[in-house]
């Protein structure tokens, strides 16, 4: 469908632009929320006689909102939320989340406002773009945390969940490092930290017969042939 565009959209174009686009697309969205007309002969006259008012008062809103934009711009909403020890969030954060911590700045947002591919579920900071007019874009910060005092250290810079991860492996180094098997002792040699207190090695034995022969029960010493 040929459309006439009332306001800048995206990728395709601005006032005035007639452009093509899927019928569902026009009829769903652009018709329906007046960015646009039917390309027709009578919509075009109509369009032209109406340009000058149209291109002001979009000037205006643009103007609004630039001076909305720079208070809005860089703002970072901290939300808490439980997660998972990989960081992964018992639920996501949504755009109702950041409306509601943006409003709680005092800031107006609408919801239709807000730009976000799909929800957030993870912890971690997360830009959200914030979008006040077809040529007004803003990014905000979601910091999305499990306390106070990790949001904190994210609002600092730390990554806080690679740091979670580096913890890990390294308590899991740790741990395979206390419970190291020394690679040169003798197969089914005993290591000496294992040996019983009390327990020696005379000279010439190895610590296998040392062992067997501390633990013997007495009178089952090996009795000579023909006794």
């Amino acid at each position: 469908m040929d459309i006439i565009l009332l306001e800048r959209i995206g990728n395709l174009g601005s006032i005035g632009d007639v452009v093509t686009v899927k019928d569902g697309y026009a009829r769903n969205f652009l018709l329906p929320q007046k960015k646009a007309l039917r390309a027709n002969a009578a919509n075009k006259k109509v369009f032209e006689a109406n340009r000058e008012r149209l291109e002001k008062e979009n000037a205006e809103r643009r103007g609004e909102a630039e001076k909305a934009g720079e208070k809005i711009a860089g703002a970072e909403i901290v939300l808490i939320r439980a997660s998972s020890n990989a960081g992964q969030l018992y639920g996501s954060v949504n755009v109702r989340d950041i409306v509601a911590g943006l409003e709680a700045q005092g800031h107006e947002v609408d919801k239709k406002q807000v730009v976000m591919g799909s929800p957030i579920k993870t912890i971690g900071m997360h830009d959200v773009t914030v979008a006040l007019h077809p040529e007004v874009h803003v990014t905000v910060k979601a910091n999305v945390a499990r306390s106070d005092d990790e949001a904190e250290l994210q609002s600092q810079g730390v990554d806080v969940l690679a740091q979670m991860f580096e913890d890990e492996q390294r308590e899991i180094e740790e741990a395979a490092s206390e419970n190291k098997i020394d690679p040169n002792i003798e197969p089914g040699e005993i290591p000496a930290e294992l040996l019983e207190d009390g327990v020696s090695t005379p000279e010439g034995e190895t610590t296998r017969e040392a062992l067997i022969e501390a633990t013997a029960p007495e009178g089952d010493e090996e009795t000579p042939a023909g006794e």
